[in-house]
């Protein structure tokens, strides 16, 4: 269980790493108050994720419960994946297209949020600082992209007090990890290289879970 809980913790937190490299290397900073704003948003998103999960399961039998949020964990695995290999050929596209903050795209099994395809946007007023109200559009967009994946991961079992507060511990390290990281990997394309692993990490627990 403990093991399941570190994984699905790595897995929801990690997009906030790969904002804080993104940011890092552009020199944009987060202050010490705005990585906690963000925690607290991925935190809150994740709890209330859940308890609609565990709502869900008592309306059905235990086992139908823990394979229908295995389930919803590969699907939203799956997605992520995919979102990771057409990002390649997006990149080539953007150059002509509006920038945007936020992509929403409704699932009947939650909500997908394509945030901050250049997270530097973030940075409303271009002080250089991620403050105030930019901290809480970057919580609330981090946290959202993984609210599916929380009611799934209340199907099967698992406590909804103990992983919000795991994903809100999570967040604050990588996103302060990524923002160091940025600075010393400004030309390294590593992170973006390997930015499938949360989906891979979400399929492996589904399958376990089926």
């Amino acid at each position: 269980m403990w093991l399941q809980l570190i994984i699905l913790s790595i897995a929801l937190s990690i997009d906030g790493f790969g904002v804080g490299v993104t940011l890092g290397m552009r020199g944009v900073k987060i202050p010490f108050r705005s990585i906690i704003v963000i925690s607290i948003c991925s935190g809150i998103s994740l709890g209330v994720a859940m308890l609609i999960g565990e709502f869900i399961s008592q309306l059905v039998s235990p086992s139908a419960a823990e394979k229908t949020g295995g389930a919803i964990l590969i699907l939203l695995g799956i997605w992520l994946v995919y979102q990771f290999f057409k990002k390649e050929k997006e990149i080539i596209e953007s150059h002509s297209k509006e920038k945007i903050i936020f992509n929403f795209e409704i699932k009947s099994l939650g909500v997908v949020i394509n945030i901050l395809q250049k997270p530097t946007d973030a940075d409303f007023d271009k002080s250089g600082t991620i403050n105030g109200v930019e901290a809480l559009v970057l919580g609330v967009a981090l946290s959202l992209d993984a609210f599916g994946a929380g009611i799934g991961a209340a199907m099967i079992g698992v406590s909804p007090l103990v992983l919000a507060f795991a994903i809100g511990v999570m967040s604050s390290i990588f996103i302060w990890s990524g923002l160091q990281s940025g600075k010393l990997l400004s030309k390294s394309t590593l992170v973006q290289n390997l930015s499938f692993l949360p989906g891979a990490l979400l399929i492996i627990i589904g399958i376990l879970k089926l």
